[in-house]
Formats: structure tokens, C-alpha cells, sequence
């Protein structure tokens, strides 16, 4: 997806909001903008949702696209189930799906007690997680954040911080404002300002990606492969797994459980496929990993390549 030159005003005549933001985002990606309050960071993502459209420029290969906004408007007639059941069905489900995929999300976010809650009764924080949940119904391509932390409690905080490590291991193009300077620091694949209407190269660390942002994100699993004859571990795999000699033969790759299933689908996936031995937590004695199920996709071993 690309802005070429876009800019964005509220009204004719009046100021530009923004002017000339080129950018690109590249799949697999995680963006950050900073920039001080009331300067257009709430605008620049608002047009990258396609929310709003621009005043002037284009935006072209917009994928699939969620999003949170800073402000969730609570006082809707549903429940938090019944919201985001019929999200899910404005965004392609079918009721069924749609449900399943409302309850999971307020399950993990520690809100699946809230479900049959009027969004109007609900706390700031309860809002919030339904704001968090809607956008993640259909597995979006691009997942727009805005302000998506705040009100959180630290448990839900955390879990979105896992969230946005699966979405960019799994291709997603994530871009997100917080107010907290340290929210996925050195995650990011790249930090913009935005300055006087502009929109700059911010200073910090970048390059981590789904590497670093995996890194963060909790339990770690050991998946033992064996490849063709000859062949080389495909490059770039999803979370940067560590590598090493498995007991037996073949290699031992240790990548965060948030990453698990997209390295899976990547191995199982090359050309050729590499056959997936074992999956299991990282052992405490150095040995060889026990099958177990802490990864997203829970207990595998001996899956052939497919």
C-alpha cells in the first residue's frame, strides 16, 4: 500500500491537516507514528483506514483493512456479543463464524464475562476490548491502531501486545499510535513523526518486526524439522526463530509461541516442504523438546510436509 503526496484538510480554504505524506507499508510490517497531540496523527491514520479520504494525492493497494479508533462510541444499541457478532457479518462472516469468532476475541481479552453486557453498561476498559476485538474478527491484512491500549488493564495490554506479534508473523501490515514511548519498542520495522503537516523518519530503534516483536511476547516453542536432501532453511521465516542441532538429527527452531503456527505454515508451505518432526515447550534441561500445546496451534509431531 502506498500515500503518494496525500494531504487532508476539514474544510475548503482552510488549513492543511496534512500535506505531501508519501509512504509505503510493506506486508509483514509493523509502523509506528509519534508526534505531539493535535498534530495529525489521529488523520494520517484515519486516511491510511480509509476512513477518510484525501484532499489531495491518492492512496493506492489498500489490502483488507481493520481498525481501531481513539474514541469508541459505546452508548450503541447491542450487547458486546451481539456488536460484535454483527460486525463480524458486516465484514463477510456468516452468523455462525461470526459468533464463534466474537466470543474467542472477548475470551482473550479477558472479557468473555462482559458478553452479554449492553456496550452501553460497560466500563471504559470493557469498551475498549470490544473496540480491539471487532477489528480482529476477519483476520484484516492491515490492522490500524489507534490509541488501541489505553484503558486497557495490563493482562489485555499484554495480550494485544501477542495479538499484533501474530498479525505481523503472519503477514499483516500493523501500524499504530500509543502514547507510551516504551509500546513495542525496537519492534518496529519503522517509527515516523509527524511534524508541521509532514511526515518524517522518526529517531529510535527499528528493524525488529515480527523478530522483535515475537521475542516479547511471551512463552517460547521448540519445533524440530528435518529438510530435503540438500536443501536450505528458507530465509526470513516468521519470528526469526533461533536455530540449532536437534538430537537426533536435523534442526531445533525456538521461536515465541505468538509465531509458532505462521513458521509452521512456512515450513509445511516451502518449496520443498520441510517435514515438521515435533513441536512442543522448550525443554529445561536442554534436551529435546516435549510435545506440548502452549502454541497457538497447540501439540503437533510428526507432521509431514504438505
Amino acid at each position: 500500500m502506498r500515500l503518494h503526496g496525500v494531504g487532508r484538510r476539514y474544510r475548503v480554504g482552510g488549513p492543511w491537516v496534512l500535506r505531501g505524506v508519501d509512504l509505503e507499508l510493506r506486508p509483514g510490517t509493523l509502523v509506528r507514528i509519534d508526534g505531539a497531540n493535535g498534530g495529525g496523527k489521529s488523520t494520517l491514520l484515519r486516511l491510511i483506514a480509509g476512513i477518510d479520504a484525501p484532499g489531495a494525492g491518492r492512496i493506492t493497494g489498500r489490502p483488507r483493512t481493520a481498525y481501531v479508533p481513539e474514541r469508541f462510541p459505546g452508548a450503541l444499541p447491542f450487547t458486546a456479543l451481539g456488536y460484535l457478532t454483527h460486525l463480524g457479518r458486516i465484514q463477510g462472516l456468516r452468523r455462525g463464524p461470526a459468533a464463534t469468532a466474537a466470543g474467542h476475541w472477548l475470551e482473550r481479552f479477558g472479557a468473555a464475562g462482559t458478553a452479554d453486557v449492553p456496550l452501553a453498561e460497560l466500563s471504559k476498559g470493557g469498551c475498549q476490548k470490544v473496540a480491539v476485538a471487532q477489528a480482529l474478527l476477519a483476520d484484516p491484512d492491515l490492522l490500524v491502531l489507534d490509541e488501541a491500549w489505553t484503558g486497557l488493564d495490563h493482562r489485555a495490554g499484554a495480550e494485544l501486545d501477542r495479538v499484533v506479534a501474530e498479525r505481523v508473523a503472519d503477514g499483516c501490515t500493523v501500524v499504530f499510535v500509543d502514547h507510551d514511548p516504551r509500546r513495542l519498542a525496537g519492534a518496529q520495522d519503522a517509527a515516523y513523526r509527524v511534524e508541521d503537516g509532514g511526515l518524517v523518519p522518526a529517531a529510535g530503534p527499528a528493524g525488529g518486526g515480527a523478530g522483535a516483536a515475537c521475542a516479547a511476547a511471551g512463552p517460547r516453542t521448540v519445533v524440530e524439522v528435518v529438510g530435503p536432501p540438500g536443501a536450505a532453511l528458507p530465509d526470513d521465516l516468521p519470528g526469526r526463530p533461533d536455530r540449532g542441532p536437534a538430537p537426533e538429527g536435523g534442526l531445533r527452531l525456538t521461536v515465541a509461541s505468538a509465531c509458532s503456527d505462521a513458521l509452521l505454515r512456512a515450513l509445511l508451505t516451502a518449496r520443498p516442504p520441510w517435514h515438521v518432526r515435533s513441536v512442543g515447550g522448550p525443554p529445561a534441561d536442554g534436551g529435546a523438546g516435549e510435545p506440548a500445546g502452549g502454541g497457538p496451534g497447540g501439540s503437533r509431531t510428526g507432521s509431514e510436509g504438505r
